[in-house]
Formats: C-alpha cells, sequence, structure tokens
C-alpha cells in the first residue's frame, strides 16, 4: 500500500479551513498532518478535521518537521514567492494559492528552485483539474464549435464592506486581477493555447487596488487569432461565466470557477438549435487537484498546471497592467 503524502499548511487561513484541509483530508493517499499557527483558536476548527494534527508555532518549525511531504501556502500574495522558495529548500513539495508571483519575473527563481531539488512545485490553479475545463478544453480543440473567434468571461463579487480584507490591501498584493483575473485570463489560455496578442484594459481603483477592469484585445495561439474580452471587479454583484464563441457553435460555462459553489458545474454546447449539457454535481475541483499532485509526485504524472503554465498567465497580468488606463466611473 503507498504510504500517504503527508501535508502540512502555513496559516490558518479562511480559505485553507473552508476548503483546502477537508479537500486534503479527503483526498486519496493524502494525509492532512500538519499546520503553522501561534494562535490556538484558529487551531480547532483544523484539529476537528483530524484530532491527531500536529500544531506548529511557526511557518519555520512545520518547515523543519521531516514527517511533511508537503506543505500548501494560502498566505498572502506578497508572501507567496518567499514561503515557496523556503518550503523547496527545506525539501517539501509545495502547492501555493494563486497567484504564486506579482510578477513573471519572480516565478524564475522558483522554476530553478524546483528543477534544482527535482521537487514538485505548483500554483493552486484548482480549476483545470475540473473535468468542466478539460472537457470544453477537448470541444473547442477538436473543433466541436467550429472555428473560434471570441472568448469573453466575467468574474465579480462585492467586498467593499470588508476594508480589512488583503484583496483590498496594496501592501498584501490586493486586487481584483490578481485575486480574480488569473481565472478569467488562465482560463482562456488553458482552453485555447493562446497568448494575448494585443491588449487592451481600463481599470477603476480604490486605495491603490484595482476594483474593476475590463479586458479586451487579441489572442492567437494554434487555433488562430480571436478576440477576447474580460470583466473581474470586487463591487459587483457576484457573476462568473465563460463563454467560447466559434461559427459553428458555442460553448458557455454558467459555474467556471466556484464549482459547487457559486452554482452547479454545467457545460452548454449550443450548436444550431441544439443545446446539450454535461453536468458534474459531485466533483470537488479542490480534492482534484490533491490528488493529481501526488500522482505526479509518487508516480511522476504530468501535471495539469505546470509553472511554465502560471508563468505564462503571470506574463499576461503583467501585460494588463501595463497597458491599463485608470479611469473613474463617477
Amino acid at each position: 500500500m503507498t504510504k500517504p503524502i503527508r501535508w502540512g499548511i502555513l496559516g490558518a487561513a479562511k480559505f485553507a479551513r473552508e476548503h483546502m484541509a477537508p479537500a486534503i483530508h479527503a483526498a486519496h493517499n493524502a494525509e492532512l498532518a500538519a499546520l503553522a499557527t501561534s494562535d490556538p483558536a484558529r487551531a480547532a476548527p483544523f484539529a476537528a478535521i483530524n484530532s491527531g494534527l500536529k500544531i506548529h508555532a511557526s511557518y519555520d518549525a512545520l518547515l523543519a518537521d521531516p514527517s511533511i511531504d508537503a506543505v500548501y501556502i494560502p498566505l498572502p500574495n506578497h508572501l507567496h514567492v518567499e514561503w515557496t522558495l523556503k518550503s523547496l529548500a527545506a525539501g517539501k513539495h509545495v502547492l501555493t494559492e494563486k497567484p504564486i508571483s506579482l510578477t513573471a519575473a519572480d516565478i524564475a527563481p522558483i522554476l530553478k528552485a524546483r528543477d534544482a531539488t527535482g521537487l514538485l512545485a505548483a500554483e493552486a490553479f484548482m480549476i483545470v483539474h475540473h473535468p468542466q475545463w478539460q472537457r470544453a478544453q477537448h470541444l473547442v480543440q477538436s473543433g466541436a464549435i467550429g472555428q473560434l473567434t471570441h472568448v469573453d468571461g466575467v468574474f465579480t463579487y462585492d467586498n467593499r464592506s470588508d476594508p480589512g480584507n488583503i484583496r483590498n490591501n496594496p501592501a498584501t498584493g490586493g486586487g481584483g486581477i490578481y485575486d480574480i483575473g488569473v481565472y478569467t485570463y488562465g482560463s482562456t489560455r488553458f482552453v485555447t493555447g493562446a497568448e494575448p496578442h494585443a491588449l487592451n484594459a481600463v481599470m477603476r481603483q480604490e486605495n491603490g487596488v484595482d476594483v474593476w477592469a475590463q479586458v479586451t484585445g487579441i489572442m492567437a495561439g494554434p487555433l488562430g487569432r480571436f478576440t477576447y474580452s474580460a470583466i473581474t471587479s470586487m463591487r459587483l454583484h457576484n457573476r462568473q461565466e465563460m463563454t467560447f464563441h466559434g461559427d459553428k457553435g458555442v460553448i458557455r460555462l454558467t459555474a467556471p470557477f466556484n464549482a459547487g459553489v457559486f452554482g452547479q458545474a454545467q457545460l452548454e454546447l449550443h450548436t444550431g438549435l441544439t443545446i446539450t449539457t454535461e453536468r458534474w454535481p459531485g466533483v470537488n475541483q479542490y480534492v482534484v487537484q490533491v490528488e493529481n499532485f501526488g500522482q505526479t509526485v509518487r508516480n511522476g504524472t504530468a501535471y495539469p498546471c505546470p509553472l511554465e503554465f502560471t508563468q505564462g498567465t503571470s506574463a499576461m497580468i503583467d501585460q494588463v497592467f501595463e497597458q491599463a488606463k485608470v479611469i473613474s466611473l463617477s
């Protein structure tokens, strides 16, 4: 019997408590073994998931624990590169929340450390592990909607009532683009294999972070050139949708990013007057992500989201910020 991968988590983040800790506990051949936090109250919900959980008072103490095989990092964005590199140096495989870095250039030392150590380092871009996205990729690339001509995406939520949220803080790498632009941009790259050819962007800012942004332009790749549009916001009503529009049909994903939370994972294929709907009601993309990570660590299976892919999405984010014009809607 294969020994399970023993996971440690750096920090008692809300997202880790609600999603990733339960996913690690539920995943096949994975064990939620340790947590680093100096606050017993914040450790308690994690210990409730696994009563045998080891609590370390510092991140360094967890990294020094020889029983831990892999580390999950849900820290604020500006700490991701530092602790990813420290985890690799400590001999741990590492899964870091998105964005793994705030610029594409900052991924270079992680790539170097990954290759030098032979360990797996990856960004927790969980959606590519979900079968709805693998199905979308297959349909688009196999010509199910004909020649791809346009892709558009929307991801919005409203956190204006929570000014202390790290996403509203420029010092911690806040802003809607870093938080959710990675999804609208990265999912397009994943499905199409395309890269931005020409982009334009406008954004609205509050307190030094983008709270609304619209990106338009042209992307190009193996499927040819197509137009692109994406809206992200931290000041609009909850909405998620991705659409791939070809000359013979349309693919629409109605819960593309928070499948099972925002809504049921569902893919619609529109061809002629026919709409074919596929659904994945029981899939937890966080569990699948952990299991795929384990398959790569144990068996060398190709990881669905390697750092090279992550670096490409980060480069697209860099372009958006370089091109963006800051506007006022008041």
